[in-house]
């Protein structure tokens, strides 16, 4: 009886699969004939039943920027890469919808110290530290073994020298890797989808504005309270705003 059902759970599955190639496929033509609502109706169908890629979500920027919706285009564009952050083509693309966003924030830039391990730490994602520290942990446990059973004083004093520097760089590889980690946690970024959003000092409606914003404007969320947002600018500014002003990336 499992048997049967697994072997239904992947016909079903290999159905879906291929009903959503078709779908891809005429929101595609669609897209190209210049019927970009269309295009999107089929793509967001995709979207709904599960299935999530770059160059999916890259189509759907590609047709909301064609219809001006800036929101969602810088949206999507932002998901796409998401999945291919190095993607170049998306990231032009993605420059292009922010161009055209009313919301002129500037940047505080980084510097000292912080910037230099910001840098350093954002070479690799969580899982590149984490390998990394696999790969010295061996070499540290290889060179500290060769170091026991030399007897030649010239290579014992190598193999402990390399094992102790093997060590060390496995320590502060690790530390990059949980900080990598918590860099990502604490990253929750969203899109404003409201035309004009009125950011509050307090999250009620009573409070006084602290800012506006406009859709396609970039904010990280730091906390939530009932149906309000607490976000962060680029330039450090914080506020309040309600929660459907905005979309989760």
């Amino acid at each position: 009886m499992k048997k049967l059902i697994y072997i239904l759970t992947l016909l079903l599955s290999f159905g879906a699969i291929s009903q959503n190639d078709i779908l891809f496929k005429e929101a595609n033509a669609l897209y190209n004939e210049g019927k970009h609502y269309e295009a999107i109706d089929k793509y967001e169908t995709i979207l709904k039943s599960g299935v999530h890629s770059a160059e999916l979500y890259f189509n759907l920027g590609n047709a909301n920027y064609k219809l001006n919706n800036v929101a969602p285009s810088v949206y999507y564009y932002e998901k796409a890469l998401q999945l291919a952050p190095k993607d170049k083509e998306i990231q032009n693309n993605l420059v292009f919808a922010n161009n055209m966003t009313i919301d002129a924030i500037e940047e505080v830039p980084e510097v000292g110290v912080s910037k230099f391990f910001n840098k350093v730490i954002n070479v690799f994602g969580f899982d590149g530290w984490a390998k990394l520290t696999i790969v010295l942990m061996l070499l540290f446990v290889g060179l500290f073994i060769m170091y026991y059973f030399a007897f030649a004083t010239q290579r014992k004093r190598l193999s402990f020298i390399g094992s102790i520097a093997a060590l060390f760089l496995m320590l502060l590889s690790l530390t990059f890797a949980f900080q990598k980690y918590n860099m990502a946690k604490k990253d929750q970024p969203a899109i404003v989808f409201s035309q004009e959003a009125k950011v509050k000092s307090e999250p009620n409606n009573r409070s006084a504005e602290a800012f506006i914003l406009h859709e396609g404007t970039k904010v990280q969320i730091l906390d939530t309270i009932n149906n309000w947002k607490r976000i962060k600018l680029v330039d450090g500014k914080t506020g309040w705003i309600p929660s459907d002003d905005i979309k989760a990336l």
